[in-house]
């Protein structure tokens, strides 16, 4: 299993009434609340954090990156992965992903190539169409996102295998000359991860990839289904899809107690948490989803026992003081049902072993923070993860028998000799 540690590099010190007001959205909120100072502070000690876990034994640091806003600090995360690739020695650096749709393909290409070259050979490259409120921030036309996906992706490939120069006229994207001075040290290319949140589309399309597909802190019940279609993908492209083609990042904050751990990890709900990444109309603009991804994100996004809203669609008047309490009352449901795992590393172990058991990963991301909290916390909520959980999760995936995709190569395995593909998850329980 290859574990790695990820948060959102968030700029944190942002006033909680300020996100509510603003319709629960971070995106949005004007950068007259950004003080450089304390950004500075903060993004150093996120990249020591990242040596501080692979100190511990992390196989992987995990950055992602989301554009003009205070929810994630990552805005240009292939500068925070050049650094890591000169100061870490051996952990894998995951990036995911690149929101291809808003990137210029060729410079990527060219980043990408050199991170892998200066790390060693330590970089996954990941790839993401990105939030709507990125084709906002970035100008990009969003009924065009999966197409300028599509292209950017095969692109990249042909320009890290393809000898140059050649010219690229194609729809979205035209290059009279492409010849790139910087290439992988892995070849033919580094090994590609997807994360989602359940788009259908590209479960579908990572099957067909056989890249390994990494839900990003989803329900365990639309988990399971996009397991089993990617599985059903896989089958139909002639493979048996195995843990190595799976992945799951869980949000987990432990402590020395379980009162200081419930407590911490309110973090992951401050300002309605991931729910208030940007209002539905930014994060969803008209043209960027199909009817089947509008259809599961709404069921992913929907508490299976409550009925409530993980992001919110409802409109109306804001009252602070009410989403406040909505926020501490849906607290409790959001640790019942696993989104977040709080507590001791003997409480968080066994509730990750209930993941580990239901969805079967050969990835599994941490991510042990978001929201105010101190860097002394963070570091301790790493070290308990490092020196206690991570232990036992190694145990776990061995006795499950979860191989990471640097332990079976994704997409490797043949189908059964009946030609109908193994079961892929586990039964479907309550973390």
């Amino acid at each position: 299993m290859h574990i790695m540690s990820f948060s959102e590099r968030a700029y944190i010190d942002v006033p909680e009434d300020l996100i509510i007001e603003n319709g629960s959205s971070y995106f949005g909120i004007p950068n007259t609340n950004f003080d450089a100072k304390i950004g500075s502070r903060l993004m150093n000690e996120y990249l020591d954090e990242r040596v501080y876990a692979e100190e511990l034994g992390f196989d992987g640091v995990m950055l992602n990156e989301h554009h003009q806003t205070p929810f994630c600090g990552g805005s240009v995360m292939d500068v925070e992965a050049a650094i890591l690739a000169r100061i870490t020695k051996r952990v894998k650096i995951v990036l995911l992903g690149n929101p291809l749709p808003v990137a210029d393909p060729l410079r990527l290409a060219e980043e990408l190539a050199t991170i892998d070259m200066i790390s060693g050979g330590r970089l996954v490259p990941g790839w993401v169409r990105g939030a709507g409120s990125e084709s906002i921030a970035n100008n990009t036309n969003p009924a065009f996102n999966r197409e300028r996906f599509n292209e950017a992706h095969d692109f990249i490939i042909d320009a890290w295998t393809k000898p140059g120069p050649w010219r690229h006229e194609g729809k979205h994207y035209n290059y009279r000359y492409v010849n790139p001075w910087a290439l992988p040290l892995q070849k033919p290319v580094p090994q590609m991860w997807i994360p989602g949140i359940i788009s259908p589309e590209t479960v579908i399309w990572s099957a067909r990839h056989r890249y390994p597909y990494v839900a990003l802190g989803t329900n365990l019940e639309p988990t399971v289904e996009m397991v089993n279609l990617y599985a059903d993908v896989a089958a139909q492209e002639g493979y048996q899809a195995g843990p190595e083609n799976f992945g799951y990042l869980q949000n987990v904050c432990v402590a020395e107690t379980e009162e200081k751990a419930r407590e911490l990890a309110k973090g992951f709900v401050y300002g309605g948490g991931f729910g208030s990444f940007a209002r539905a109309e930014w994060m969803f603009p008209p043209g960027y989803n199909s009817k089947e991804a509008t259809k599961r994100l709404a069921k992913a996004m929907t508490d299976p026992r409550t009925g409530t809203e993980i992001i919110r669609f409802s409109q109306g008047k804001v009252d602070v003081e009410e989403i406040k309490r909505s926020i501490d009352k849906n607290y409790q449901d959001v640790l019942t049902s696993g989104l977040v795992i709080a507590g001791t590393p003997e409480t968080v172990i066994k509730r990750i072993r209930v993941m580990l058991e239901t969805l079967r990963p050969g990835i599994f991301g941490t991510w042990y923070h978001h929201g105010p909290m101190s860097f002394e916390d963070r570091k301790t909520c790493l070290r308990l993860l490092g020196t206690e959980v991570l232990p036992a999760m190694r145990e776990i995936a061995k006795e499950l028998g979860l191989p990471g995709p640097f332990e079976v190569k994704p997409g490797s395995r043949p189908l059964p000799a009946s030609g109908k593909r193994d079961s892929v998850v586990g039964a479907l329980k309550a973390a």
